[in-house]
């Protein structure tokens, strides 16, 4: 470590708080009421339901969502021995990643206690506070006596990372390392370098899936681990101790398929590869330097694959691929345990994701180039968002059908679904469009007007993969097929999509000309150049194959100004007969808010008539998402106080919307905090029709509109759904050059839904 680097690490966990974690109340705090409910009298009534039925803290606290990483810091990855409080960093760490990767919530304990019977009965103690242990940088043997103590002892998972979550990361990297060299891991023969807790578990396990235990060999510093080599050898070692002469691991590599260090550096010769089994697989793992590096094995063995335990290398081994997701998924089911049956589901689903294709956020991990399944890439990244998807309800089904799950799930798809926010901050909203897209009974037409694009080629493999769409899209047939094999994507053209191809669809385009030229030939559009625009302009295409029903739903756009091509298309798709505008609204999700705002997008100064229209058409857009539109109208005024034109605009629009909708939660002309904050709305009225805070902000112009619009996106971190086109007779929408994927997914999806 530099010097540099040393500072840059010591600030970080310096400023501007010290240390990396904090408690957060999940209730509001802000009456006298609400502390007689946190506290006493109202605590009570939890107190005694729990003591009446143990089973409900998990109701009502936090235990069924909190893990203790717990360690007395005698072994601390690199570190060594360096004691329980030199080790807290360490442990915090661990309690950010699993806050980070699966939303659990950590205490961070650090033991004083080397005695292994003293640290089980102090822990031991802590189990009516947690949900789950998680044992750490605990050095061996002490390790699994203080394990195997525990799991006698408690009736909740106690799970030592250092040996089960790299052994599970491990055997995954294994599984598609012989999946790949084509060969079968009850034939395969290993030799390890290193016979510590992590390097035995990772055997054990790998035995327990079906590798056999004479095909193994133990080597530590010793040497060799043969029969007799001592007296006291620990029974998990002894197990595999072999009837040899051989003593070296120069003389076991021989025949070898796999190696698997979890030692020093420099550990394994280049000059021993030469004498493996054809397409062997390297495992060095020691850290920081593994037992040899990936150049020194190409050099040598170019049929090899190689794992390490970098992030500088392909194929990084790292504990974090498991461990989060493991423990929400045996914390979901209220699991007793761990067992091994859990341990073989993750293997396999974490396997089982490498296969996959790369979505946006892998191909982000990676630098802009999406992996794809191979010799170089045999584990997802750390930062695969799919990651708890596959890995905990996998975990979570194996603890139900081996008998520990206290609390099973009953209906797992909605299970997933819940997951799915971990993933994407928009599934919670977007939820009820995805449904009432499934329950369609025919799968619609949707065309995307840049179908060359690598955001949407991603997009249109989800929504095949989820059987949302039958997507088109515009482009060279051969383009589009040549990215999707670059992008390591499953989709087929003609089989999943269709291409519609402007330079080789004449009698389409000859179809579509007439139409056209009849639409725009009173907006300067000549005859001669209507046929030239929809060859030569993609988002027109895609506008008239949705007029003329060829398509049910049009995606446009990515690429330029947005209104650029908005004028375009409001000469091909209609309004509807009772707006008369077109608007947009855009949703914005954080953490623990959701609003739509509009528009940002199209008027410059609307009129009181057109406030109110966009209100009304805003209003039904957010009742489609299974929400109860709330819309504040809004203002530099709050009710009154100020008497500009603006803020009489404003007023004007809220009495046309009670008139023509006088069941709809709305109010105005008020501030942005009144709107979202009803004790400061109550002080300046006590009648106003909201409930609670409003979810549709409505602004008065476009200044207003765009510059809100932007800070919230950028200072409150939120993630964007939309634009969303209102007014238009068909289902019609552009993207901005923003728009993600999974932008483009949910878009395409609200697309499907107003055409069914």
């Amino acid at each position: 470590m530099d010097q540099k680097f040393k500072q840059e690490a010591l600030d970080y966990h310096q400023y501007p708080t010290a240390g990396k974690l904090t408690i957060t109340p999940t209730k509001r705090m802000a009456t006298q009421r609400d502390l007689s409910l946190a506290y006493s009298p109202g605590v009570a009534a939890p107190c005694l339901e729990i003591q009446r039925d143990p089973s409900l803290a998990s109701k009502y606290t936090a235990k069924g969502n909190l893990v203790a990483v717990i360690s007395n810091g005698t072994a601390v990855l690199g570190l060594g021995n360096i004691g329980p409080l030199a080790g807290k960093p360490v442990m915090e760490g661990k309690a950010v990643l699993f806050k980070k990767f699966a939303g659990i919530d950590v205490f961070d304990i650090e033991v004083d206690a080397t005695d292994p019977d003293h640290f089980c009965d102090v822990v031991a103690a802590l189990e009516p506070t947690f949900g789950g242990i998680n044992l750490e940088d605990i050095k061996a043997p002490e390790c699994f006596k203080i394990e195997k103590n525990l799991q006698s002892r408690m009736n909740i998972p106690v799970f030592h990372d250092d040996q089960h979550g790299t052994a599970i990361v491990v055997t995954a990297a294994l599984v598609n390392a012989l999946r790949i060299q084509n060969k079968k891991l009850e034939d395969v023969k290993l030799v390890t370098s290193g016979a510590g807790a992590a390097a035995m578990a990772c055997v054990d396990l790998m035995v327990g899936m079906g590798m056999k235990v004479e095909n193994v060999t133990l080597t530590d510093i010793d040497g060799v681990v043969w029969k007799g080599r001592s007296p006291d050898m620990p029974e998990n070692m002894a197990r595999y101790a072999k009837e040899t002469n051989a003593r070296t691991l120069a003389e076991v590599i021989k025949g070898a398929d796999i190696f698997l260090g979890l030692s020093a550096a420099g550990v394994l010769k280049a000059e021993y590869l030469e004498h493996m089994a054809e397409r062997p697989v390297i495992l060095a793992l020691a850290n920081p330097e593994p037992e040899i590096t990936p150049d020194e094995v190409k050099t040598v063995r170019k049929d090899a694959i190689i794992a390490t335990g970098r992030s500088d290398y392909p194929n990084q081994v790292n504990n974090v691929l498991c461990f989060p997701f493991i423990f929400r998924g045996a914390l979901d089911v209220g699991a007793q345990q761990i067992n091994e049956a859990m341990q073989h589901a993750a293997v396999y689903a974490l396997a089982k994701l490498a296969t996959l294709e790369a979505n946006e956020a892998v191909i982000a991990a990676y630098g802009g180039e999406g992996p794809a399944f191979g010799p170089e890439y045999i584990l997802p990244k750390p930062f695969d968002p799919r990651l708890i998807l596959e890995i905990a309800p996998a975990v979570a089904k194996a603890a139900m059908d081996s008998g520990v799950a206290t609390r099973p799930i009953e209906d797992f798809k909605a299970y997933i679904e819940h997951l799915s926010e971990f993933v994407f901050r928009t599934s919670q909203v977007m939820q009820p469009v995805f449904e009432a897209v499934r329950r369609s009974e025919n799968l619609k037409k949707v065309v995307f007007s840049e179908g060359e694009n690598e955001r949407v080629l991603r997009a249109v493999q989800t929504l095949v993969n989820d059987n949302l769409a039958k997507p088109c899209l515009i482009g060279n047939k051969e383009r589009i097929q040549e990215k999707i094999k670059s992008l390591g994507l499953s989709l087929q053209v003609d089989k999943h999509v269709h291409v519609f191809e402007p330079s080789r669809d004449d009698l389409l385009l000859q179809a579509l000309e007439k139409p056209y030229q009849h639409l725009v030939e009173r907006q300067g559009v000549p005859p001669s150049l209507a046929y030239e625009q929809l060859y030569r302009r993609k988002s027109v295409l895609a506008a008239m194959l949705l007029r003329e029903g060829h398509v049910d739903a049009a995606l446009i756009g990515g690429y330029g100004e947005w209104y650029r091509h908005f004028k375009y298309l409001k000469n091909i798709i209609p309004k509807r007969q009772d707006v008369k505008q077109f608007y947009t609204i855009s949703a914005l999700i954080q953490s623990n808010v959701v609003l739509f705002m509009g528009d940002a997008y199209l008027h410059l100064n609307p009129s009181a008539e057109e406030i109110a229209e966009l209100t009304l058409l805003a209003s039904e857009a957010v009742s489609t998402f299974g929400l109860v539109p709330r819309a504040a109208l809004l203002s530099y005024s709050s009710f009154g106080t100020g008497k500009s034109g603006s803020a009489e605009k404003m007023r004007e629009a809220l009495a046309l919307i009670k008139e023509r909708n006088p069941d709809l939660e709305v109010d105005g002309e008020m501030q942005g905090d009144a709107a979202l904050s009803p004790s400061i709305r109550a002080r300046l009225v006590d009648n106003s029709p909201l409930v609670g805070n409003a979810n549709l902000l409505i602004m008065p112009d476009l200044d207003s509109a765009n510059i809100g619009f932007s800070l919230s996106r950028v200072v409150g971190d939120a993630l964007q759904i939309g634009p969303i086109t209102l007014g238009a007779v068909k289902p019609l929408h552009i993207l901005t050059e923003s728009t993600t994927a999974r932008g483009i997914v949910n878009l395409a999806t609200i697309a499907i839904k107003q055409s069914l």
